[in-house]
């Protein structure tokens, strides 16, 4: 499967929200995320993830363990994904550990998720607030079989975002671990060494 993706900064975060709420009902989750490499960043090299993420809802917690290989569409940065639930987190963590991964960044995100349909497809729209990086950020994806049908399907994200007021150049590729990890570095120098 690949996930077909567009990302972008929002500039009026309740307005998008009301449009958001028109169309489902939304789910207010905390995603705690553990990416994974080897020590010598051999998967970050490739533009490959591996990621083990815990969901916490207001009446549940999941975990799923997510594997991206490398994007495939420079623009959206959408990436082939092969993602599953996973019923004991933990076990997972002590697997990767011992085939020589350790986790190279962790970081949480607050995320409100709507599911619905629109022009024929299933989408995820979840608007996206790291405590560590300023701002909210939209994604909506929608997964398609086969990399001819990835344009479309972008097509048509990019149609539901325009509905939902977000501008051509509101859309980034930026990612957020990118966005955490050179946050971190920034405080790590502005911190007087004790």
């Amino acid at each position: 499967m690949i996930e077909a993706e567009l990302k972008a900064r929002v500039h009026n975060p309740e307005y998008v929200m009301g449009q958001l709420d028109r169309k489902a009902e939304g789910r207010a989750e905390v995603y705690r995320d553990t990416y994974y490499d080897d020590p010598s960043g051999t998967l970050d090299a490739r533009d490959q993830e591996l990621r083990v993420r815990t969901i916490h809802g207001p009446n549940s917690t999941r975990s799923v363990l997510t594997y991206k290989s490398a994007r495939i569409d420079a623009e959206s940065g959408s990436k082939p994904e092969h993602e599953t639930r996973v019923d004991n987190p933990e076990a997972v963590h002590a697997m990767l550990g011992g085939l020589g991964y350790v986790p190279a960044i962790v970081f949480q995100k607050r995320c409100r998720n709507y599911e619905f349909s629109s022009r024929g497809r299933s989408l995820l729209a979840t608007l996206v607030q790291v405590p560590e990086i300023e701002g909210t950020f939209l994604e909506i994806e929608t997964m398609v079989q086969e990399e001819s049908e990835l344009s479309a399907a972008l097509a048509d994200v990019r149609s539901v975002m325009g509905e939902l007021g977000i501008h051509e150049g509101d859309f980034t590729t930026e990612l957020y671990t990118d966005a955490v990890a050179e946050r971190r570095a920034s405080d790590a120098r502005a911190t007087p060494p004790v």
